[in-house]
C-alpha cells in the first residue's frame, strides 16, 4: 500500500480492497440522475456539468487505455490525453472523467465529434480541435480499489495522486449549491451543475447519489427514420427520434435544426447504409415519405421541454453520440431525492 493510503483514517483503510490490475473493459460507469431539486444541506457537492464524452482511463505499468461508457477503446481518439496519463508517476490507476472540447470558452460537444469519429492518433492530433479531459473520480489506486470509500476522500486523493497538466485537468467543486448557484452556472453559458453526495461510493449504475441539475432540456434520443430534403436542403429535412420504453421505441417528434452543411450529407450516408423497410417505432408516425433505419444510431438531442402527449418542443440536434448503446436511451425524468 502506497504512503498516500496509510495516511487515510484507519476506519477508511478496512474499506479498501485489492485490485492489482485494471478490469479489461472500464465500461458502466457510475451515471446521474436528472433532478430538479434546488435546496440542499451539507454533504453535497457540485461541479461544472461538461458537455462531453464520459472517459475512464486506466493506467498498468506504461499501458495506458482509454475506455467510453460503452466500453469501447478511445484512446486511439486522443493520443495526448494517453500520453498525458503515461507519464503520471503512480504505478496504476483507475479514473472517471470527462473529455470536452472548447468554443468561446464553452464545451462543444459539436467541435468534439470532429475528434470522436477519428481513431487515427496521427489524424486525431492534425485534426486542429484541442481536447481537454476534465477527471473527477479516482476508483483505484496502485493495486488498490478505492471504490468503497466516501467521494470527498476519492477527490482528496485524486488531487495529490496525479499530476495535473493540460491536457489532463483536475474538476474543481464547490462545498454549496442549489438555485443561485445554478443561475450562476447558466449564466456563464454552462450545461448545468452535477451534485453529489460527499459520503458516496462509487456504484457502476445510475444513482440519485449523483444528480443533474440542468440550465436547459436535452438528451440522449434513438434516431428511427428521416425524410426527404425539401428546397435547397441537402441530405435530409429532418431526423425522426424516439426512447425506448420497456423495450419498445417510443416515437418523440422530428428534428429538423442544427445541422451544419457537413453533417447533413455525412449523416444521411450512414443512414442510408442502415435503412429498413419497416418503421422501428412501437406507434405509427404519420409522417409522409418518410424513410426508416435500423435503431443503433444515438443523437444528443436540445429542446425547450417535453409536451403533454410526449414529443419534443423545439427540437434542435447537438450531435451523435458513441458513448451509449441505443438500447440503454430511455426518456429522462426529473428526479427529486430525500434531503
Amino acid at each position: 500500500m502506497s504512503d498516500l493510503l496509510r495516511s487515510l483514517p484507519e476506519a477508511q483503510q478496512r474499506l479498501l480492497t485489492s485490485a492489482p490490475h485494471a478490469v479489461e473493459s472500464a465500461a458502466d460507469p457510475m451515471l446521474a440522475v436528472l433532478s430538479d431539486r434546488r435546496d440542499f444541506g451539507s454533504g453535497w457537492l457540485f461541479e461544472r456539468k461538461l458537455d462531453g464524452m464520459r472517459a475512464l482511463a486506466t493506467l498498468d505499468g506504461d499501458r495506458v487505455r482509454l475506455f467510453s461508457r460503452t466500453g469501447r477503446t478511445v484512446h486511439g481518439s486522443f493520443p495526448e490525453i494517453a500520453e498525458a496519463l503515461a507519464g503520471q508517476p503512480s504505478g496504476g490507476f483507475t479514473v472517471d472523467g470527462e473529455i470536452v472540447a472548447f468554443t468561446g470558452g464553452r464545451t462543444d460537444f459539436a467541435r468534439l465529434q470532429r475528434r470522436m469519429q477519428l481513431t487515427d492518433p496521427h489524424r486525431a492530433r492534425a485534426s486542429g480541435v484541442a481536447v481537454t479531459y476534465y477527471v473527477f473520480d479516482l476508483l483505484r489506486l496502485d493495486g488498490v480499489d478505492l471504490t468503497r470509500l466516501p467521494l470527498r476522500t476519492r477527490k482528496s486523493l485524486l488531487r495529490r495522486a496525479l499530476d495535473f497538466r493540460p491536457p489532463v485537468r483536475f474538476t474543481p467543486h464547490r462545498n454549496e449549491g442549489g438555485q443561485r448557484r445554478l443561475d450562476e452556472a447558466c449564466a456563464h453559458g454552462w450545461e448545468g451543475l452535477i451534485a453529489k453526495r460527499a459520503d458516496s461510493r462509487y456504484l457502476r449504475r445510475r444513482s440519485p447519489d449523483w444528480l443533474k441539475l440542468t440550465c436547459a432540456s436535452g438528451q440522449e434520443l434513438v434516431i428511427g427514420g428521416f425524410t426527404e430534403p425539401a428546397g435547397a436542403r441537402t441530405g435530409f429535412g429532418a431526423l425522426l427520434v424516439g426512447h425506448y420504453d420497456n423495450g419498445r421505441l417510443v416515437y418523440a417528434g422530428k428534428v429538423g435544426t442544427g445541422f451544419d452543411r457537413t453533417t447533413l450529407p455525412l449523416l444521411r450516408a450512414g443512414m442510408d447504409t442502415i435503412e429498413v423497410s419497416a418503421s422501428p417505432f412501437s406507434t405509427p408516425v404519420e409522417v409522409p415519405g418518410a424513410h426508416w433505419v435500423e435503431p443503433v444510431l444515438v443523437a444528443e438531442i436540445g429542446f425547450t421541454e417535453w409536451t403533454r402527449d410526449g414529443m419534443l418542443r423545439h427540437p434542435r440536434f447537438l450531435g451523435l453520440r458513441q458513448d451509449k448503446a441505443a438500447a440503454d436511451v430511455v426518456r429522462e425524468r426529473a428526479h427529486r431525492s430525500r434531503p
